[in-house]
């Protein structure tokens, strides 16, 4: 006779870590319509951390890589998924991928490279790592920090005044104000 085998430790942590995990994803399918909620308590987050760092005085190398990740997210949010500078460099037709770029081409939907919600969650995953480091002084390192943030604009200015030429040559927008109403008419 064939006895079952007996269950391995390792079987049963992974058993409970799908269960906890399939919880955690129904709540995040459950959050996902209400965008203004959500990103409410990302800022609160953000505002928790950055009274941290400042009642602290320290860990602004924490700081500076937040701030460094978050300015790649936002560029990733507002590009488009498919690259029209690539496809032209490529040497591609006018592909359905491509955004239009003379007044009798299709109209085609801007499509982002990072979609809001993966947005959100990377950010506030990301500000929620960044305030655990902030209590742990092995994160704590002696840096000057107006460097940093000198720095760090002048990397936000570069890399915006980049995107927003990119915006132009290839006339695209990646953010619409509200839905586009209609008289009666």
């Amino acid at each position: 006779m064939d006895e079952p085998e007996p269950e391995t430790p390792f079987a049963a942590v992974s058993a409970q870590t799908t269960k906890y995990g399939r919880i955690f994803q129904s709540y995040l399918d459950k959050s996902t319509p209400f965008i203004g909620y959500r990103w409410a308590g990302t800022a609160t987050l953000f505002c928790f951390f950055a009274l941290r760092i400042f009642l602290a005085q320290g860990w602004y190398i924490v700081v500076y890589s937040l701030g460094i990740y978050l300015l790649n997210l936002f560029l990733a949010f507002i590009s488009p998924k498919f690259d029209p500078s690539l496809e032209q460099d490529e040497g591609m037709e006018e592909g359905a991928s491509s955004l239009p770029t003379k007044q009798d081409q299709e109209f085609r939907p801007f499509v982002r490279r990072l979609p809001e919600f993966k947005f959100w969650y990377a950010a506030t995953r990301a500000i929620a790592i960044a305030f655990l480091c902030s209590w742990f002084a092995v994160f704590d390192l002696p840096v000057f920090w107006p460097v940093l943030v000198v720095y760090w604009l002048i990397l936000v200015a570069l890399t915006m005044r980049r995107q927003i030429q990119h915006m132009i040559k290839y006339r695209y927008v990646p953010f619409t104000v509200g839905k586009q109403r209609y008289s009666k008419s």
